[in-house]
């Protein structure tokens, strides 16, 4: 360790570097935070800092970054998950006087200036994003120079490194790579705010070393890691639950009480389809929210934070998406509609509030459907082995770019994108410039430890539901999950002083719920061109589909994830359920939809797909649509060479492939005039458009297609 004298020093040079960055001559550090310094500066440690949102983890880099710079050393690397976290990381560093910039997917434009600032040594940090570090420009052109001047690497919410955290990245396991090619005498630093002892521990080993302690304690001195972890409890936070019996029920308790939380908050849904509609909804009753999606565009996204910032809106409806790196200290308040599928989650997004105000309120309203959502979700992110091994024969030592290898191993899009990081992270595939190949390194699916991963998966779900049903203290209870030795009761929460919300709900509210939920009507947007690669299948297409050829856009009644209809949808197309006739009140629903449509000309006639698994259910809609509207029903569209292929799911090339040339509409006499095709289920649309197609070719003037259900 260093001598008193030099710790004394280099106390001081930090005490006035911290001043600088909080801009207040009486701050001081928190427990913690110079022992973190010290270690990074004096004794170039690696150290792991797990401390509750708020605590200062950023100060802690920054002052470092300071103090190692004066001492001639090279820019810090400061890997960050978020671009909203990369946003706030740099005008805080700005603060301190911390020269920092970013190289990201939003500013391409700025990559040149950013290279030679570095070049010219203008830079204190480089934030880079963990995928970053995987393109291969930059992980062959920029990544061996910055290894070789690098004066710290910090790793921003490093609980994303362990595959037991609550969002591990793929991209995140590269880190062990650029840490092993680091000079040993390079400090390390890892921080996050969610963690518990098996994630500590996790993560303490990805830095590369041993002799980490996972018991909230800090480790000797020596090679190991320091890990400094902290109490989590946050004095506040008031905890509630409120369970409500339905969607409407918690949507009309919004519309009751939005107005009576504190200041500005959050509202979280689970999916983009109840944050979307639950944004919506308040609008239109006079509030001021923005929806904030992962499918929200990036310069929207960055307004909405902006206008929550400001107390602009009294809340963003939003998804994850909006977690961590958003600071916003005197947030107001945190509502879920749904619970997330673990405490440790859970307490990641309540954490953004209450940060530097004396109160905030977190209110938790569960519903029934979050336990389906769970498993959507939980069995999406895990590789699967068969689509593993399809997507390493499919490749070799020539490149080939994504959505060509889409079209080879048949698996969409995202999920193959994620399947191709965790590939790569084990070093069975290698992004290459030009796409993906195959390193020829043994690959093993090591089911022991996927099993494992999902057997917690499952324990932390239960965890969940024990949340909202204990009867003891609510934070006591998250800190205990989170393996805090230093939980006690917090005094504040509703099992501890009592109920603290309204629990009432305005007849108007509940109305005005109920009709916005009833809400019917989904468009179907038309496919436009053919996918990439279909000529390796044998379908003989390419490019944009002729316009004579293309279906119009069409309309579903609702989409699968909708808080609405899509829950009888969800119910009508559930595993196992039923055959049988178009329940009335559907049947009822689908009537208002095309009331409601807007087509520029009438449909003439109405069609059917043919279906296997639903035909009643078709049927009866078709000829009930018909029948309403008084049109000709022409019967179902024929089947060639036993029918359409393959069942949900797989991506666009092998869909189209599965219909192509298998429908047929020999035998309809259609009139003059647009068709309505009428569908169960829309899915990639590709059967849609191959049935459009036909129907035009043999003399339709327009297709406008309807379904009971969008998925998605």
């Amino acid at each position: 360790m260093t001598s008193n004298a030099a710790a004394a020093g280099i106390q001081d040079r930090a005490l006035e570097a911290l001043r600088a960055l909080v801009g207040r001559q009486d701050a001081v550090f928190h427990e913690g935070q110079f022992e973190a310094i010290e270690a990074l500066v004096a004794d170039r440690r690696r150290a792991l800092v797990v401390q509750r949102t708020g605590w200062g983890k950023s100060a802690v880099y920054f002052v470092a970054t300071l103090l190692l710079r004066r001492a001639g050393a090279g820019p810090t690397v400061l890997v960050s998950p978020l671009l909203a976290l990369m946003r706030d990381q740099i005008a805080a560093a700005e603060r301190a006087g911390v020269r920092a910039v970013a190289i990201n997917s939003t500013n391409a434009h700025e990559w040149a200036e950013v290279i030679a600032q570095l070049d010219r040594d203008e830079v204190d940090v480089l934030l880079v994003s963990p995928e970053r570090l995987n393109n291969p420009s930059f992980r062959e052109q920029q990544l061996p120079a910055l290894v070789r001047r690098i004066g710290m690497l910090v790793i921003d919410e490093a609980h994303c490194i362990s595959d037991w955290g609550h969002d591990f990245r793929p991209d995140y396991r590269r880190l062990r790579d650029l840490i092993a090619q680091m000079p040993s005498d390079v400090p390390v630093l890892a921080t996050t705010a969610t963690a518990n002892s098996r994630v500590v521990a996790d993560v303490a080993e990805q830095l590369g070393t041993s002799g980490a302690r996972s018991d909230g304690g800090s480790s000797a001195a020596g090679s190991g890691v320091l890990t400094i972890r902290g109490p989590l409890a946050r004095s506040s936070l008031r905890l509630g639950v409120l369970r409500l019996p339905d969607a409407p029920s918690r949507l009309a308790w919004l519309l009751s009480h939005l107005d009576d939380l504190p200041g500005s908050g959050i509202i979280y849904a689970l999916t983009v389809a109840a944050a979307v509609d639950t944004a919506r909804l308040l609008r239109e009753r006079g509030h001021e929210v923005r929806a904030y999606t992962g499918q929200t565009d990036a310069e929207e996204r960055a307004e909405s934070e902006g206008m929550l910032k400001r107390n602009e809106v009294k809340a963003l409806i939003a998804t994850s998406a909006l977690g961590m790196g958003f600071d916003k200290p005197d947030l107001g308040f945190v509502v879920h509609l749904g619970a997330p599928s673990s405490p440790v989650a859970y307490y990641q997004q309540v954490g953004r509030a209450g940060r530097a105000s004396e109160s905030a309120d977190v209110l938790l309203l569960p519903g029934a459907e979050d336990r389906d959502i769970w498993h959507y979700f939980a069995t999406a992110s895990m590789p699967d082995r068969e689509r593993a091994e399809r997507v390493i024969a499919a490749l070799g030592d020539q490149p080939v770019s994504t959505p060509v290898l889409e079209a080879i191993v048949d698996i969409r899009r995202t999920p193959l994108e994620l399947l191709l990081k965790v590939l790569d992270v084990d070093g069975a595939v290698r992004r290459v410039q030009g796409g993906w190949i195959a390193t020829g390194e043994p690959w093993t699916y090591d089911a022991e430890r996927y099993g494992r991963i999902a057997a917690e998966r499952l324990a932390e779900q239960q965890h969940m539901i024990e949340y909202e049903q204990t009867r003891g203290c609510r934070m006591e209870f998250l800190q205990r999950t989170l393996d805090d030795a230093t939980a006690v009761p917090c005094g504040r929460c509703d099992n501890c002083a009592g109920v603290w919300f309204p629990t009432e709900i305005g007849s108007a509210a509940a109305a005005a719920a109920t009709t916005s939920l009833d809400r019917v009507g989904v468009p179907i947007e038309p496919r436009r061109a053919w996918p990439t690669g279909a000529d390796r299948l044998g379908v003989p297409v390419k490019g944009r589909i002729d316009a004579a050829e293309q279906a119009g856009e069409g309309r579903a009644l609702a989409r699968l994830t909708d808080l609405g209809w899509g829950g009888t949808m969800r119910e009508l197309f559930a595993a196992g359920a039923a055959d049988g006739p178009v329940p009335p009140s559907v049947l009822a629903a689908c009537v208002r939809v095309l009331a409601e449509w807007g087509w520029v000309e009438r449909p003439v006639a109405v069609v059917a797909m043919p279906s296997r698994s639903r035909p009643q259910l078709v049927a009866s809609l078709a000829q009930g649509l018909a029948s309403v509207g008084r049109l000709p029903y022409l019967g179902e569209l024929g089947l060639t060479d036993g029918g359409p292929t393959g069942g949900p799911g797989g991506n666009s090339v092998f869909r189209l492939a599965g219909v192509w040339d298998r429908l047929s509409a020999d035998g309809i006499e259609l009139p003059a005039g647009p068709v309505l095709l009428v569908d169960d289920l829309a899915d990639s649309r590709w059967t849609l458009t191959v049935a459009a197609r036909v129907l035009r070719r043999a003399g339709a003037t327009e297709v406008l297609p309807f379904a009971l259900a969008l998925r998605g």
